[in-house]
């Protein structure tokens, strides 16, 4: 508990607006808590000059180090515009005495939903079998249908889940009800669910044995790059990989060799180690992958739930008792 704001509004600066509300998306309750300036995208070399009197600053993914932080002296809250907090040094941030609050389930539908689009996209092919049908393959078919790619039914496949929070066991309520088995691991295993076709394993079980292996872990210092060319190769070759976590979680060019060699047949990731990918990322020449420009959290409901999970944390701060704290809670707003 600590003591409630009062006095004047607040300053409150978003730092990157804009892909949470490209104009579909209102700042209205937000700013009815605050002075609110919005900026769409603001580069590292302009963030401590519109930041500087901020007492309430609103990130989704520009970097604040402990650098930039010491030079905040009005600062007295951040709260993520994302589940994910790695872009915020909140060790930093908790010796200033500034709490940091993320937004733990706005994403959950929707980023499980993305994974099961991979998993059946690579499961069916529709768009590369829809493009050879414009193509005019299947006019030239001999036969009534044809196939270029391997077709999978799910049923009685594994899908192996790294990281089994709120994202991953919704993502393995889906795979239990198409009928796969579910292998998961996580080093803070909770209450294992109540479908039988399930185990905890490792990482080294879980990506020898899966059929999908799909991430929904956080990036920590722990795990960065754990995705090598180690674990790649103990894949099946018939086996695909799925990332809509965080792209330094893989070592990109170990799985664009990985694909190259058929150590697994596909790969579909939502995130890369730098964002806008850049054109020497080895991802971009792999064979068997697609990517896509990180767009699993962005459904408009999960873009609404986020603004209200915004208004909701600073409501909590101002109030004195800040939720969803990710950097402890002795954390104190008293500066």
């Amino acid at each position: 508990m600590v003591e409630p704001v009062h006095g004047d509004q607040m300053k409150i600066v978003a730092t990157d607006g804009y892909t949470l509300n490209p104009g579909d998306n209102p700042w209205d309750e937000v700013r009815a808590l605050g002075d609110l300036t919005v900026y769409e995208r603001t580069a590292s070399a302009d963030l401590i000059e519109r930041c500087r009197d901020a007492e309430i600053i609103i990130v989704n993914k520009t970097p604040f180090d402990a650098g930039t932080l010491s030079n905040l002296p009005h600062l007295r809250f951040i709260t993520m515009a994302a589940t994910g907090y790695d872009c915020v040094d909140i060790a930093s941030a908790g010796k200033l005495g500034i709490p940091v609050s993320n937004i733990p389930i706005y994403g959950t539908d929707t980023v499980a939903q993305y994974a099961f689009s991979a998993i059946l996209h690579l499961a069916h092919n529709i768009s590369i079998h829809a493009e050879a049908v414009q193509q005019g393959k299947w006019t030239d078919s001999k036969d009534w249908c044809f196939w270029n790619r391997p077709l999978i039914e799910l049923r009685g496949t594994r899908i192996g889940i790294v990281g089994f929070g709120r994202i991953g066991r919704r993502v393995g309520e889906i795979a239990n009800a198409f009928g796969m088995h579910v292998l998961a691991h996580d080093p803070y295993q909770q209450e294992r669910p109540d479908y039988e076709a399930f185990e905890w394993c490792s990482l080294d079980q879980l990506f020898a044995q899966a059929d999908f292996v799909t991430l929904h872990c956080p990036l920590n210092a722990d795990n960065h790059q754990f995705v090598n060319k180690t674990l790649l190769s103990k894949m099946k070759p018939t086996a695909f990989f799925i990332n809509a976590a965080r792209g330094a979680l893989v070592n990109e060019a170990d799985l664009a060799a990985a694909l190259s060699k058929g150590y697994l047949a596909g790969a579909v990731v939502d995130v890369v180690s730098q964002e806008p990918i850049r054109s020497d990322n080895p991802l971009l020449g792999a064979p068997n992958l697609f990517i896509t420009p990180h767009l699993a959290w962005a459904t408009l409901a999960a873009r609404k739930r986020l603004m209200s999970g915004i208004v909701e944390n600073i409501k909590a701060f101002l109030s004195g008792s800040p939720i969803n704290v990710v950097n402890g809670e002795g954390t104190s707003v008293n500066k």
